[in-house]
């Protein structure tokens, strides 16, 4: 089972040209079921339909939500498809497994005057200042994924243009816009910190860390997290909050949904609509709080 599971993360990275976000979790994912085969005494090629359901019951005991159940049910039914191509097998059970009906959770956004709040935190005139700049603007300026910022290339941006070529979920690329704010910290940065921060070393990424070529999404949450430690603001604010914040503030601006769908990289304009329930929530939440027919 472990060369198989080896030679299927290397046909993700190879083929596939899957982030390494991707491949891990499809690696965790697939180790975690190992585990339960080796634990019920099943074999890779024992499975059928009753163990997937059985595996199916165990995610359910974990209490996981549904979207973590159809992640690892995904992963599996990708890696089983592999192993009936390669003729490891005959066919692929987890076919016949349904993922369960994911909630759609209103994405939660940052109000306009506390993004104001935590744009003033940065002192661009320190490094440390310079870097948390350009990670709140590509982050709300562009409303990129976390994933995607710590592998934005210095190639990538054309600064004639002001566009980044960002590379998505499954390596789709898109190209994304940004404004003055960004164009000027971005230089500034690249000109300045950024060289402190390498201290002699090389590196083809934009955001880096001290003597580091590039840094992980976790070092990222942690960026973005003192920074909100500098501010007034007592929510619970993550970095991909600010890809939801780009989406609604675009919308609530009159910006077009279709237009907003390829800015994110969504595949599915379903994945965008969500965020006109927001937009409509806090357009109502407007209308009730300052239209003087509202009140008695």
């Amino acid at each position: 089972m472990e060369k198989l599971i080896s030679k299927f993360l290397d046909y993700l990275k190879y083929q596939k040209n899957y982030s390494k976000y991707t491949i891990e979790n499809y690696n965790k994912d697939i180790l975690e079921f190992n585990k339960f085969l080796i634990n019920n005494k099943f074999k890779y090629n024992d499975v059928n339909y009753d163990v997937c359901i059985k595996y199916l019951n165990f995610l359910n005991d974990k209490k996981l939500s549904k979207t973590s159940i159809s992640r690892k049910l995904s992963s599996l039914r990708t890696f089983y498809k592999y192993l009936v191509i390669n003729k490891n097998l005959k066919s692929n059970p987890f076919i016949l497994v349904s993922s369960p009906k994911k909630e759609k959770r209103i994405p939660k956004f940052i109000n306009y005057n506390n993004i104001e709040e935590i744009f003033d935190v940065p002192n661009i005139e320190t490094k440390i200042g310079q870097r948390q700049r350009v990670i709140l603007e590509i982050l709300y300026g562009c409303g990129v994924r976390v994933s995607e910022l710590i592998n934005i290339k210095l190639k990538d941006i054309d600064f004639n243009e002001k566009t980044i070529l960002i590379f998505g979920k499954g390596s789709k690329e898109r190209i994304v816009a940004f404004g003055e704010y960004a164009d000027d910290i971005i230089k500034k940065y690249i000109k300045e910190a950024r060289i402190e921060f390498l201290n002699g070393l090389d590196s083809e990424y934009l955001i880096v860390g001290d003597k580091q070529k590039s840094l992980t999404t976790r070092r990222i949450e942690q960026i973005v997290d003192d920074i909100i430690n500098q501010t007034s603001i007592k929510l619970n604010i993550t970095p991909h909050m600010f890809r939801h914040t780009f989406a609604t503030h675009l919308l609530d601006n009159g910006c077009d949904l279709l237009a907003v769908q390829e800015l994110l990289g969504h595949a599915s304009l379903s994945s965008t609509e969500i965020y006109t329930h927001v937009s409509n929530e806090h357009l109502r939440e407007v209308f009730l709080k300052c239209h003087p027919r509202n009140k008695k």
